[in-house]
C-alpha cells in the first residue's frame, strides 16, 4: 500500500520511520516478552523509555538545566486551563494576545483570574499581529501568554513581525507551541513556560508537552487537586496517575528521530524551502489561489489558502486525494483549503502538492 502525502492539521502525519519502527515494537518491546503498551508505567522498561524521551526533548531544544520538563495526559486545551490555576492567584490579571482561533480558544478556559486581553488581531480576521507596541500590558500580571503559531489561521510570531520573542519585561512571557516546536531553534530561557500538545510536530494525540522555569512552579497559584498540579506531576515524573505510555513511546520515537535529521536547524531549513515553495505557488497563480495572511507573519507549519471560485473546492479536494494529497480541507471556521506542513512532511510531498496546484489551475483557470 502507498502511504499518501497528509497535510492533516492534527493528528497529523508521523515519519515514516517512526511508525515502522513502533510496527516493529508493537509485539514485543525488546526481549522483554510483552508490547510497550502492556507494561507498568513503574517498571523499568518504561522508565528508561520515558526519562530518555525527556533526555533527547532537552537536547533537541536546548533545554535549560532550570527549567522542568513534564509530559501530561491530554492536549495544549487542558494545559490552558492548568496554567492560571498553576501560576495566577484567584482574582489576579493574566495578560492574553489574541492572534487566532486558538487564543480565543485558551480564554475560554480560564476562570478566577482577572482576564486582560492585551491585544487581538480579531479586527482584521486575524489576517496578522498585532504591533507590540499597541499591546497593552499590565505590570502586575501573573504572565503574558501568547500562541506561537495559530494552526487554523496560520499567524505566525516570525522574525519579520519584529522581535520574536516579545519583550514583557518582568512578566514571564507563556506560549502555545503546539503547531511550530521544534521547526526552528528557539531560546528557551526567553520563556517562562512554553506548551505544546504532541500531535502536529512531537507525536502522536494523547500527550503534552510543558516546559517550565523551575522558580514559577514555587508559586501557590490557586487551589487545585493534586491531579492538576504541576509540582506534584513534577514529583512524580508526570506519572501521578498512569500515563499514556503508547503515546509517551511514539513521541520519544519521534524526537529521536528528529535529532538524527540534524535537529531543529535542519528543520528550519526545512521549513523554510517548504513553506517558500507553497507561497510561491499561491502567489504567482494570478489569483487563481490565494492567502490573505500579512507575508510578515505567515506561518510555515500551516498554509490556509482559498481558490478563486469556492465552487471548484470539491473538485479540488478529489483530484487531490487521487494524486495522493490528503488532509488538505480548510478548518470550518475558515474554509478553504490548508495545508499543514510539519517536520514529518517531506519536500517532496510539498512539491507533489505544488505540481497538483498548477496543473489543477491549468485545467479550471
Amino acid at each position: 500500500m502507498a502511504r499518501a502525502y497528509n497535510f492533516s492539521p492534527g493528528p497529523a502525519a508521523l515519519p515514516e520511520a517512526v511508525l515502522r519502527q513502533a510496527q516493529a515494537d508493537m509485539l514485543e518491546w525488546g526481549d522483554a516478552g510483552a508490547s510497550i503498551v502492556e507494561m507498568s508505567h513503574r517498571g523499568p522498561e518504561f522508565l528508561q523509555v520515558a526519562r530518555q524521551a525527556e533526555a533527547d526533548l532537552r537536547t533537541l531544544l536546548a533545554i535549560p538545566d532550570d527549567y522542568a520538563v513534564l509530559f501530561p495526559a491530554g492536549g495544549a486545551t487542558t494545559q490552558q486551563a492548568l496554567i492560571a490555576l498553576n501560576f495566577a492567584g484567584a482574582g489576579q490579571r493574566v495578560d492574553y494576545v489574541v492572534s487566532g482561533h486558538w487564543g480565543k480558544t485558551a480564554l475560554k478556559q480560564l476562570v478566577s483570574v482577572d482576564v486582560n486581553i492585551a491585544a487581538s488581531g480579531d479586527s482584521d480576521g486575524f489576517r496578522t499581529i498585532p504591533a507590540r507596541e499597541t499591546w497593552r500590558l499590565s505590570k502586575e500580571a501573573a504572565y503574558v501568554h501568547i500562541t506561537a503559531n495559530e494552526t487554523i489561521h496560520g499567524v505566525e510570531f516570525r522574525p519579520g513581525w519584529g522581535r520574536v520573542p516579545p519583550d514583557t519585561g518582568d512578566v514571564p512571557l507563556f506560549a502555545d507551541f503546539s503547531s511550530s516546536i521544534a521547526s526552528e531553534p528557539v531560546d528557551v530561557s526567553k520563556y517562562g513556560l512554553i506548551y505544546a500538545g504532541a500531535q502536529k510536530n512531537l507525536g502522536p494525540v494523547g500527550i503534552s508537552v510543558v516546559i517550565v522555569r523551575r522558580d514559577l512552579l514555587e508559586r501557590a497559584g490557586q487551589p487545585r487537586a493534586d491531579i492538576f498540579d504541576y509540582r506534584s506531576q513534577l514529583a512524580n515524573e508526570s506519572m501521578l496517575n498512569t500515563p499514556p505510555t503508547w503515546n509517551w513511546y511514539l513521541l520519544g520515537q519521534t524526537v529521536r528521530w528528529m535529532i538524527e535529521q540534524g535537529g531543529t536547524a535542519e528543520f528550519d531549513r526545512r521549513s523554510a524551502l517548504k513553506s517558500k515553495l507553497l507561497y510561491e505557488a499561491i502567489d504567482g497563480s494570478g489569483g487563481f489561489y490565494r492567502n490573505e495572511v500579512d507575508p510578515s507573519v505567515r506561518s510555515r507549519m500551516n498554509v490556509p489558502f482559498f481558490l478563486a471560485e469556492a465552487a471548484l473546492d470539491a473538485a479540488f479536494l478529489e483530484g487531490a486525494r487521487e494524486a495522493g494529497l490528503i488532509g488538505l480541507k480548510g478548518h470550518r471556521v475558515l474554509g478553504g483549503m490548508r495545508a499543514s506542513i510539519y517536520n514529518a512532511m517531506p519536500v517532496e510531498g510539498v512539491q507533489a502538492l505544488v505540481d497538483y496546484m498548477q496543473e489543477f489551475r491549468r485545467h479550471h483557470g
